[in-house]
C-alpha cells in the first residue's frame, strides 16, 4: 500500500467516526489479504515451474548420457566382433571377450537371441533363406545383433528357413 493512501486512512481515522475507522481498517485488511494471496500464488507457481525445469534438465542429461553411451558402444561393436571371431581359435581371446561383454552388460548392452527364434524383422536381417523344416525360423547367425537398454542397436544378420 502506498504511503499516500496510508496517510489518508490515518487522517480519516482522526476525524471520522468509529464506524468509518472500522470500515477503512476492513478495507485495508482485505487489500492486504488479497496482496498476500497474490504473492503466495505467484511463489507457488514459480516453485512448480522450477521443479518442472529441474526434472526436464535431469531427463535431458540422462538422454545425452544414453546417446553418448550408444555412440561409444556402436564404435566398440567391431572390436567385439573381432574378439568373437578370434575366440574360437584362442581361449585367451574368449576370456577377454567374456570380460568385455560383462562390462558392456553393466551399461545396458545385451545380445539379441537369434538361432531357433521366429524371424523378427525388427531384430533380424535375413541375409539368406535355406530349406528347412520350420518356415520363418532362424537357423544360423552370421553376425550377432545387440540391444542397448532395450533398444535395437544393431540387428542380427541371420539365415532363415523358407
Amino acid at each position: 500500500m502506498s504511503d499516500k493512501k496510508e496517510q489518508e486512512i490515518i487522517a480519516e481515522e482522526d476525524t471520522g467516526s468509529v464506524e468509518g475507522k472500522i470500515k477503512k481498517l476492513k478495507e485495508k485488511l482485505e487489500h492486504c489479504q488479497k496482496e498476500k494471496q497474490d504473492y503466495l500464488t505467484g511463489w507457488q507457481r514459480e516453485k512448480a515451474d522450477f521443479i518442472n525445469y529441474r526434472r526436464r534438465q535431469e531427463e535431458q542429461m540422462n538422454e545425452w548420457s544414453k546417446m553418448f553411451g550408444e555412440g561409444l558402444v556402436r564404435d566398440i561393436l567391431p572390436v567385439l566382433d573381432t574378439l568373437e571371431a578370434g575366440s574360437s581359435s584362442n581361449p585367451d581371446l574368449g576370456k577377454i571377450k567374456e570380460q568385455f561383454l560383462k562390462v558392456l552388460d553393466k551399461h545396458g548392452l545385451s545380445e539379441i537371441k537369434a538361432v531357433g527364434e521366429k524371424f523378427d524383422p525388427q531384430r533380424h536381417e535375413a541375409v539368406e533363406q535355406v530349406e528347412g523344416e520350420e518356415p520363418g525360423v532362424v537357423v544360423e547367425e552370421i553376425q550377432r545383433g545387440y540391444l542397448l537398454n532395450g533398444k535395437v542397436l544393431r540387428v542380427a544378420k541371420v539365415k532363415v528357413n523358407k
